[in-house]
């Protein structure tokens, strides 16, 4: 069986939801619910959280991840590609494995069985260098449109071949769009070797279910989390230790 790490990606600095790393959920920050889903997966023989924040680097230990490392300011900007810091961090660690996974804390309804079947349709899947969590488009590409100098607008994908233009198509009636979301990525090491980039050449579709791929970039997200916890339309994977503590206080750091 391949070896296989999980990165958990959590930079300090978020601008559209301060601290969100760190930010209570149902009681738990929200970089609990990916270790825990890494964790209870049973599928990653380490988990390594790649931080630039002590403070998050804190919290990240107590609900079991390993902080060997802080990552470089450099590499923990708003603008900086996942690769920088992935190359970091494997270069950093001093063993090997033959496979990584990216487990973002946005999405935190991801769960442990979300994990294991992504891992086992990579393993089903030799041709590809990685898999990628994906879902069907609600916004088609075929109804959006780019702004020019002049005034005017052009589609942003072109249509001039279709006896229909797609923007002025039924949403039924037009292909069918996936759109990558955050809950998880699986990708063979030697990818990021080979092609200096974190997914390879070759991508398998990882098709979430539910609210597998919900994530919170914005605060109207975190107010629908909230709703659906509470509500039960969404459930968190468990968290076996007790609440992290002064974690209200803790959402403030970073």
């Amino acid at each position: 069986m391949p070896t296989a790490l999980a990165f958990v990606p959590a930079r300090s600095g978020s601008l559209r939801v301060p601290s969100k790393n760190i930010r209570p959920l149902a009681g738990h920050p929200l970089i609990a619910y990916c270790i825990a889903a890494a964790r209870q997966s049973g599928i990653f023989q380490r988990i390594v959280c790649s931080t630039d924040s002590p403070a998050i680097a804190d919290v990240a230990r107590y609900y079991g991840a390993d902080t060997p490392f802080l990552r470089p300011a450099e590499y923990a900007t708003s603008i900086s590609p996942d690769i920088e810091w992935i190359k970091h961090a494997l270069g950093s660690l001093p063993e090997t494995y033959d496979c990584f996974s990216i487990v973002r804390s946005t999405s935190p309804f991801r769960t442990a069985a979300t994990v294991r079947r992504a891992w086992a349709q990579l393993l089903a899947t030799p041709a590809a260098d990685s898999i990628r969590a994906v879902e069907l488009c609600k916004q088609h590409p075929g109804k959006m449109w780019v702004l020019e100098d002049n005034g005017l607008m052009r589609t942003l994908m072109d249509q001039s071949h279709l006896d229909v233009a797609w923007h002025a198509g039924q949403y039924q009636a037009l292909p069918k769009v996936y759109v990558q979301n955050s809950a998880l990525e699986i990708a063979w090491t030697r990818v990021v070797r080979e092609f200096n980039c974190r997914e390879g050449r070759t991508l398998a579709p990882f098709l979430t279910e539910g609210y597998e791929g919900f994530s919170i970039d914005y605060e109207e997200d975190w107010e629908r989390a909230e709703r659906l916890v509470a509500t039960g339309r969404a459930t968190l994977p468990t968290i076996e230790v007790p609440p992290y503590p002064d974690s209200a206080k803790q959402a403030g750091a970073g």
